[in-house]
């Protein structure tokens, strides 16, 4: 439901400040979550989505955000909130936001900090494209948020990453994707420190080029979802390669780049050791000896090479000479008897081929090759067979 503001007021008495000084390019569009009347919306959930192309005020939506008493997720996606300020008086008219969505708004870490401090039960945080380099850290935590998605902005030096795991100590998701971080420097002891409940991490198409770096992720605790696609690492390998590789060496982890891996981790682990197996010591990971440890020292596989075969070498028979000829089995009889010709001195019209197996020539005798278009594979020819020709009588 798409609304100017003063038609909201008219149609709903959500807002009983009728005269707020907002012009006609704002839009608020509010979603329920049933089919109730926004007028009886008093004990469900609603979502505020503000839109404007020009500057919308901090106190403007602190205004609307105070008139709706049980909002809990707000959007103010692409309002330009730069250069904001935002004083704490404000701020609390947001306290009840479980939900905040600042994308694109290019607000400051110290107006974020300012509404965090207001928001004591936000549970998500959403701060794509607002070109950050930087994280501005105050001495104090918000333990509320679950969820933080800050994606497509430019951290590069995981001390950035750092301070978000000192900012918001309970993350469940951290969402980094379309960022440039090129490595993870802490140890995994303070990764673990730092992140003791994040359950699920999504680093697509970062800069991430060893395996130590993806080898650290392991020491995130509960960490059970990882998101690596696009990573540079990884463009070198197959795709069947990459998954196994990964999976092998993020022994928790049930969902890679969003499919389970519960039916593949025996064949990743022991895939993951027949890979590193005839690598010098020095260049073993860790993983390898653990997976050893687990599985034995495996014997390589054998390589079976199921490609049907594409020539034969036969014998060809004719008025009691024999000539070995190597043939193509990709070719039909029509073409073997072209082949023939020189050797048989006949033409193709006047020529009957007979087909005998070495294996099975006792139990059926040998095979006239009739038509001329079937394929000489059909036959399943092989090394050491024969082929008989005989003109055909008039």
């Amino acid at each position: 439901m798409v609304v100017e503001l003063t038609q909201l007021e008219r149609k709903v008495k959500l807002l009983p400040s009728a005269r707020m000084s907002l012009n006609s390019t704002c839009q608020i569009i509010i979603y329920k979550t049933d089919t109730d009347s926004l007028m009886a919306c008093g004990s469900k959930t609603i979502v505020v989505l503000i839109q404007k192309q020009k500057m919308l005020e901090t106190h403007q939506i602190s205004k609307i955000v105070s008139n709706l008493a049980r909002l809990t997720f707000l959007n103010v996606t692409s309002n330009p909130l730069n250069q904001a300020i935002l004083d704490s008086k404000c701020a609390a008219s947001f306290s009840r936001i479980k939900r905040l969505v600042l994308n694109n708004t290019k607000v400051s870490w110290e107006t974020i900090h300012t509404l965090l401090q207001e928001i004591p039960g936000l549970e998500e945080l959403f701060l794509c494209f607002n070109d950050y380099r930087t994280v501005s850290l105050l001495p104090c935590s918000y333990p509320s948020l679950r969820l933080l998605h800050i994606t497509d902005n430019n951290l590069s030096d995981w001390a950035e990453i750092h301070k978000l795991g000192q900012m918001f100590p309970g993350l469940d998701t951290l969402i980094l994707a379309n960022n440039h971080l090129v490595s993870i420097t802490d140890s995994q002891g303070t990764l673990a420190q730092l992140f003791q409940n994040l359950r699920s991490v999504n680093l697509h198409n970062s800069g991430l080029s060893s395996w130590d770096d993806i080898d650290k992720l392991k020491a995130f605790p509960k960490l059970e979802e990882v998101r690596l696609l696009g990573i540079s690492l990884l463009q070198s390998y197959s795709e069947e390669e990459r998954r196994k590789l990964v999976i092998a060496r993020l022994p928790s982890v049930m969902l890679l780049n969003g499919s389970k891996v519960t039916g593949e981790r025996i064949d990743a682990e022991r895939f993951f050791i027949r890979y590193y197996m005839n690598r010098p010591d020095e260049e073993l990971p860790d993983r390898y000896h653990e997976l050893v440890t687990q599985y034995g020292v495996l014997e390589p596989l054998a390589v079976v090479d199921l490609r049907p075969q594409s020539r034969a070498k036969v014998e060809v028979h004719f008025e009691g000479k024999v000539e070995v000829m190597n043939i193509r089995l990709d070719q039909t009889v029509a073409d073997l008897k072209k082949q023939l010709r020189t050797v048989v001195q006949l033409s193709t019209n006047n020529m009957r081929l007979y087909y005998i197996d070495q294996d099975m020539v006792k139990a059926f005798g040998p095979e006239e090759m009739k038509f001329s278009t079937r394929a000489l594979h059909s036959f399943s020819i092989r090394d050491g067979d024969e082929i008989h020709v005989e003109p055909k009588t008039k």
